[in-house]
Formats: C-alpha cells, sequence, structure tokens
C-alpha cells in the first residue's frame, strides 16, 4: 500500500464580485463538489469603477457563503478572503490547484480561454470552467450597477441578486459620493 498522502484540491474563484449575484454563488456550490476546499477571492478589477469597498464586498460575501453553506452543508468548505495584485499569483501563493472561473456564453469563453491559457504559461495553474445556471446566463455585475445606476427598480432583481446585495446598493443610491449615485445623475449619459 502506497503511504503517499494525497494531495489537497484547493481552487480559487477569483473576481471583483461588486456585487456579488445568485450566479456566483450557484457557480461556487456546483464546485464545492469537484474540489477539497474553495477560496472565494475578491479583487480589484482597474477596468470597473467599485461599487462597494473590499471590506463591504468581503462582508457581503462572507455572510452569504455561510448561508449557502447552511442551506448546503454537504461539500467543500468554501472562505472569502481578499486579494491584491494578479489574480494568478494570488492562486499559487495560497497553493491552489486551479483557478474556477464562471461561464455564461460564448463570449466568456473566448476571453476566458485566453487567460486561462497565459495563466497555465505563466504559472503552470489549470483553469476550471463551470457554465453557470441557465436562469443566471444573463447576469452580470455590471449590467446590475448599470440598472442602478440608471434609476431602475432594484427589487426587481431579486431573483439573481441577494437581499442583503440590493439593500446595500438601495443605501448606496442614497450617499450622493457613491460612484452608483454620482453615474445617476451624469448629465451626459445618453
Amino acid at each position: 500500500m502506497d503511504a503517499t498522502p494525497t494531495r489537497k484540491h484547493l481552487a480559487l474563484y477569483a473576481g471583483s464580485f461588486d456585487p456579488i449575484t445568485y450566479g456566483h454563488l450557484d457557480v461556487l456550490n456546483r464546485a464545492r463538489t469537484l474540489f477539497d476546499e474553495l477560496i472565494l477571492g475578491l479583487g480589484h478589477n482597474p477596468d470597473k469603477p467599485a461599487l462597494f469597498t473590499f471590506d463591504e464586498r468581503l462582508e457581503m460575501a462572507r455572510t452569504l457563503v455561510n448561508e449557502m453553506i447552511a442551506a448546503h452543508p454537504e461539500g467543500a468548505p468554501v472562505r472569502a478572503e481578499r486579494y491584491t495584485g494578479l489574480t494568478v499569483d494570488y492562486a499559487v501563493s495560497v497553493g491552489a490547484s486551479a483557478i474556477l472561473r464562471g461561464i455564461r456564453n460564448i463570449t466568456d469563453l473566448a476571453a476566458e480561454c485566453q487567460l486561462a491559457i497565459t495563466n497555465r504559461q505563466v504559472a503552470n495553474i489549470e483553469t476550471v470552467f463551470i457554465v453557470t445556471g441557465e436562469m443566471f446566463a444573463f447576469t452580470s455585475s455590471s449590467l446590475i450597477r448599470q440598472v442602478a445606476a440608471l434609476g431602475g427598480a432594484l427589487d426587481r432583481l431579486e431573483t439573481i441578486v441577494p437581499r442583503l446585495v440590493l439593500d446595500r446598493m438601495k443605501e448606496k443610491m442614497k450617499d450622493p459620493k457613491n460612484q452608483l449615485s454620482k453615474l445617476a445623475r451624469d448629465e451626459h449619459i445618453d
């Protein structure tokens, strides 16, 4: 009998999660059957204006992950962490065996394949894709921010965005210094 210990399979599910959606949680929950442990890594995307601070996103993510695990206790443990810098560097630093990515459509797949190949070349780390549930196939954090910024009814998003997040978005809309509130008042938006 071989006494070699089995390697723990840790996956990093990274993104800005700004805001986190049921689509993100769907991918994360289904990945819990594939890996021994998962990290929901909250990073910064310099191409996107932030709606929530790192601390706000982390607090919401941890709350929602805990609720998901309580509702579905079977599967791997998940921890939510924040990181800065390149995702691939963070993945290597935590010992991830794979980077997990959610795929909604063919457009996502094309962009994600390019990134996956680059990550494999740069850091010798594989990427695992999970196709999101069909009810979340058209959900994106960017679209949700646009709906909010342009005065859309946030309560109509409750099938794709957790109530906790919707409530926090409503609070942000009341703050004239917040990015969403500023965008909603921008007279140059067509």
